[in-house]
C-alpha cells in the first residue's frame, strides 16, 4: 500500500487579498470604537467649561471718569464688591510714608497700584479675616483709624492704600488683576 502523506492545508490568502480586507475590517473597527468614545466623552468634557454667565463676568469694564480724588466707589466682579479709590496727592503722600516693614503684610503702594496710575487703588473688598465687607467706600461710612476702610465684623482697620493696621485680618485687601484700557476704563479680570 502506498502511504499518503497528508498535510495541513492551509487557507488561501488569494494573493494577500485576506489579509488586507481583515486588516481594513480591523481599522474600520477600531475607527468606529474611536469615534464612539469621543462622542461619549465629548457631553463630559465640554460639562467642566464655564458657562455663559461666568464667562459674562470673567472681566469687566468700569468708566472711572466721574470719580473724584478722595473718593471711592464700589461695583461688582464675579459676585464679589470690588472698590476703586481715586487717591487724593495727601493719601498717596501719607500711604508712601508709612514705614513698609512695620506692616504686617508689607506692600508699598506702588505694589499695589498699575504704574503710571498710582492714584487709582482697586481692590477686592472682602476683608481678609472671614470675608466680610469693610465700610469705607461710599460717603459717610467709617473709614477706620487710617482713612481707608473698616471691617466692622470684627474691627480691622486698612489703610488709603487697603493694607491692614489694625485688627484680625492677616494680610491687606486683595488687589485683582486690571488694567487700563483708555486714561478713564479700567478692565477688571
Amino acid at each position: 500500500m502506498a502511504t499518503v502523506e497528508h498535510s495541513e492545508a492551509t487557507a488561501p490568502t488569494g494573493g494577500d487579498g485576506g489579509i488586507r480586507r481583515r486588516d481594513f475590517i480591523n481599522i474600520a473597527a477600531v475607527s468606529v470604537a474611536g469615534v464612539g468614545a469621543a462622542a461619549l466623552l465629548y457631553p463630559l468634557i465640554n460639562q467642566m467649561n464655564p458657562s455663559a454667565d461666568v464667562l459674562a463676568l470673567a472681566s469687566i469694564d468700569v468708566d472711572i471718569s466721574s470719580i473724584q480724588p478722595g473718593q471711592a466707589v464700589k461695583t461688582i466682579w464675579r459676585k464679589q464688591p470690588i472698590f476703586i479709590r481715586h487717591l487724593t496727592p495727601q493719601e498717596i503722600q501719607a500711604a508712601n510714608t508709612v514705614n513698609v516693614g512695620d506692616l504686617r503684610d508689607p506692600q508699598t503702594l506702588a505694589e499695589r497700584t498699575v504704574e503710571g496710575h498710582i492714584q487709582w487703588l482697586i481692590t477686592l473688598g472682602v476683608c481678609t479675616h472671614l470675608g466680610c465687607v469693610p465700610l469705607g467706600a461710599a460717603e459717610g461710612e467709617n473709614k477706620g483709624e487710617y482713612g481707608g476702610y473698616f471691617c466692622p465684623c470684627h474691627g480691622s482697620h486698612y489703610d488709603t492704600a487697603g493694607r491692614i493696621r489694625k485688627g484680625p485680618a492677616p494680610t491687606n485687601l486683595e488687589v485683582p488683576e486690571y488694567a487700563f484700557t483708555t486714561d478713564t476704563v479700567v478692565r477688571i479680570g
